[in-house]
């Protein structure tokens, strides 16, 4: 532990250094605004409240937040005029203006603005004010779903192809700077719901009932160091005042897809508060056809073909409660209940052909049947300091648990069929104590944390018995599996500005007990450096690991499709990461983001797949060889045109390189991959908006697979009813193309498989949005409480 302060000792030597060079730069004129918000009745100061910066052209310039006296300050502005406005839900806005200054190096002073409080109804309130969607903080960029019009018309899957960093694969899986290793945190904390599957509960969830997403590329100490690409935290609309507000969706979409609803609702009444999200929806898949194809080298060569049929269909439903109670003004305590449900069902009609001959082929007839439920509970106890207000203690505790039963059963000819079954169940037990203090001009963060995981497999083989007419048991091909692990961890972070710079230095140590103990140091950097009057350069580092879930340390094996096999090691090691990002952002009027970024992972998890001649299986698992490197840069822009016209894009850009074994062989992969997406919307006057988008993916690269690159848009309009309360918005996603073909190569020493699949790619979807509140005082919200973001999907 002696390593700590040694560590951070260095840390802010390094900074103090840097900070010395800056003095001998000759100085411009420049103006300095500073001021303080209160309450105009009581006379408080207003703690977090947006103040916006704008020129004499109403060009938004800078935005900042008040701290807990109710402070703000804008630095190193030229001198010129300029227009201060402070906003928030509950009271009026203020716009005021700021003088020309001729001073050099002038410091104005605004004094104390005081905020009247707003006597209407919030949902009746119209602020004019335009709201920055994107925003680029020290660590990470949030992107603003209420500021963005088209939320209303789309799902948070959807919406995650305009964040910038984040991308949808061909089968609509979520990638964060081209990886699809990351953790899903919902309002900062993780949850069974999008741990298990969140491309279906994103897909079903309406993007309208979601505040913002976050994008931590360099997660502080305090999250858990799991995630090499970073985290994804969507945070949903629970910023509830005295009274209520809500949101209601309902949509339909076809012919992929269904009818469903989703919507987010908060009341508060003196002390206690209530908030929740929820939503359901049926998605089903038309039938459409596929194809698999391996060709076999040397003294095996030959060559089988697989033509399938399959139809799907799948049920979700999920809700999440947070309820709070004020004990007096240093105490709060809250509870977080969420609770999942899914169900999905998969015909498959497929023939086998051997060498290309008919007399060698074979019929099966699979029919696959997954049901899945999750559940998280926690409790949260905050304990504030009269003597120091920034003092901050926290306990929380919270239990997680999952059951997935997946059922295939196959009849087939001329054989007869077989049915395997795979129950698996995990449950989660985390303590945790954080503390929080502002030391001179230093935020300060420390915490403890245990977690106890159990997860655990019961799988079985039944082939069908020709005496009796039954499936029997075959204890040989049927096994439980459990592996208790148990994380200890501790963490420290300071966070400061000197004048221009902003720092954010951590660690983080984490003991692993389970069948193969490991410890881990994760260092965590992040340093900003302001730009003229609206710039940031970035810079950041860090290490992460990735250790195994129970997908990939699961050893049933799956035998569903009789040519291909799949299992996972319960041997695995975890994987490490480290990570190194450069950025440039301008925030203005315009937002604009270049970035640099370079990875590379050792221990790396590979599915590897090995052809057997003797049995002509591919069979394919999880191991841990070789490493990879990824080097890359990104791009993003938004941009208003006009107040009614918009633009905006996202492009990433990455070289891949992917060294592992492979049947006692070494292979190597490496090539470019690529995201490119833009979208534009124009508003009329009389509340109608139309929108476009698309994106082209350039496919992904692993050690053994590569997949096609694929072109995606979507046309939608929209109409605000009833004081924008109710608007209706209709979507066309990939008119001029009905299916699209998924190919993927899977390629060894001796073999090439070639998978295409046909994906039903024209759709259609409906939707209606319905608002409604009545507020007036905000609900104080627990600010720490447990983050385990450190398992793979």
């Amino acid at each position: 532990m002696k390593t700590i302060p040694i560590y951070l000792c260095l840390s802010l030597f390094c900074f103090l250094f840097n900070q010395t060079g800056t003095k001998a730069q000759i100085k411009e004129k420049t103006l300095a605004i500073r001021g303080n918000l209160t309450d105009s009745i009581s006379g408080k100061p207003l703690s977090s409240f947006s103040v916006h910066l704008s020129s004499k052209t109403a060009v938004l310039l800078k935005t900042s937040l008040t701290d807990t006296n109710g402070r703000f300050m804008f630095s190193e502005l030229p001198l010129s005029e300029y227009f201060i406005s402070a906003v928030s839900i509950g009271y009026q806005s203020r716009r005021i203006a700021v003088p020309l200054q001729k001073e050099q190096n002038a410091d104005l002073d605004m004094g104390n603005i005081r905020m009247l409080p707003a006597t209407q109804h919030l949902a009746e309130v119209r602020i004019n004010s335009t709201k920055p969607l994107i925003k680029q903080e020290i660590d990470r960029i949030s992107y603003d779903l209420q500021a963005d019009p088209d939320s209303k018309a789309y799902s948070v899957l959807e919406m995650m192809r305009k964040v910038p960093l984040l991308s949808l694969d061909a089968e609509d899986h979520i990638q964060l700077k081209g990886s699809s290793n990351y953790k899903i945190l919902i309002n900062g904390k993780p949850s069974g719901m999008v741990d298990r599957s969140p491309r279906e509960i994103l897909r079903s969830m309406p993007a309208s009932s979601i505040q913002k997403i976050e994008v931590i590329t360099i997660p502080p100490a305090k999250y858990d160091a799991e995630g090499l690409a970073g985290i994804i935290n969507i945070i949903t609309n629970r910023k509830t005042d005295n009274g209520y507000n809500g949101n209601l969706n309902i949509n339909e979409s076809g012919p992929r897809g269904g009818p469903g609803f989703g919507g987010s609702f908060g009341i508060k009444q003196g002390k206690i508060g209530l908030s929740a999200f929820f939503g359901g929806s049926i998605y089903d898949t038309p039938e459409t056809e596929s194809f698999n194809e391996r060709t076999s080298f040397g003294s095996s060569a030959g060559n089988l073909r697989q033509q399938n049929k399959e139809l799907s269909n799948s049920r979700n439903g999920y809700l999440g409660l947070e309820l709070s109670y004020e004990i007096d003004s240093l105490q709060l305590i809250s509870a977080q209940f969420n609770r999942n449900l899914n169900r999905s069902d998969l015909h498959n009609q497929q023939l086998i052909i051997l060498n290309g001959e008919q007399k060698n082929s074979r019929a099966y007839d699979l029919t696959n049947d997954n049901k899945g439920k999750g559940l998280d509970l926690s409790l949260n106890y905050q304990l504030g300091f009269k003597r120091d207000k920034s003092r901050l203690l926290t306990f929380s505790y919270r239990y997680s648990g999952s059951d997935e039963e997946q059922q295939s059963k196959t009849s087939s000819s001329p054989d007869e069929g077989y049915l395997q079954q795979n129950g698996k169940q995990f449950s989660e037990n985390t303590l945790q104590l954080d503390y929080i203090q502002r030391i001179s001009k230093i935020d300060m963060e420390a915490g403890i944390k245990s977690i106890f995981r159990s997860p655990e497999s019961d799988f079985q083989y039944h082939s069908f018995d020709n005496n009796n007419g039954n499936f029997e048991l075959k204890p040989l091909l049927s096994d439980h599996f459990q592996q208790s692990q148990k994380i200890f961890a501790a963490y420290n972070t300071w966070q400061f500005r000197l004048k221009d710079w902003g720092f954010k230095a951590g660690i983080r140590l984490e003991q692993t007990r389970s069948a193969q103990n490991h410890f881990f140091l994760a260092p965590a950097l992040a340093i900003s450096k302001k730009v003229k009057i609206n710039g940031s350069l970035n810079f950041g580092f860090t290490q992460r690991i990735q250790r195994p879930g129970i997908y990939q340390l699961n050893p049933f094996v799956d035998r569903s499709n009789p040519n291909f096999e799949s299992t996972g090691n319960p041997d695995l090691k975890p994987i490490i990461g480290n990570v190194f990002q450069l950025s440039y952002s301008i925030q203005g009027k315009a937002f604009l983001n270049f970035g640099l970024d370079y990875n590379y992972f050792s221990s790396l998890i590979n599915q590897v797949s090995v052809f057997d001649p003797l049995s002509n299986i591919t069979r394919a698992t999880y191991q841990n060889t070789g490493h990879a490197s990824l080097s890359g840069a990104n791009f993003s822009v938004n941009y208003p045109i006009s107040p009614r016209w918009n633009i905006s894009s996202n492009s990433k850009l990455a070289y891949a390189i992917v060294e592992g074994m492979s049947n006692g062989g070494l292979l190597r992969t490496e090539g470019l991959m690529y995201v490119v997406s833009g979208s534009t919307g124009y508003s009329l006057e009389t509340g109608w908006r139309f929108q476009g988008n698309f994106s082209m993916n350039g496919g992904k690269i692993s050690l053994q697979r590569k997949t096609n690159a694929y072109f995606n848009s979507s046309f939608s309009i929209s109409k605000d009813l009833i004081k924008k309360k109710l608007s209706f918005s209709a979507v066309c996603s990939n008119p001029f193309q009905k299916y699209r073909n998924n190919r993927s190569e899977i390629s060894g020493p001796d073999f090439l498989q070639i998978t295409e699949t046909e994906t039903y790619f024209r759709n259609y979807s409906l939707r209606l949005n319905y608002t409604f509140g009545k507020l007036k005082e905000v609900l104080k919200k627990n600010k720490r409480g447990i983050k385990n973001d450190d398992i793979s999907n």
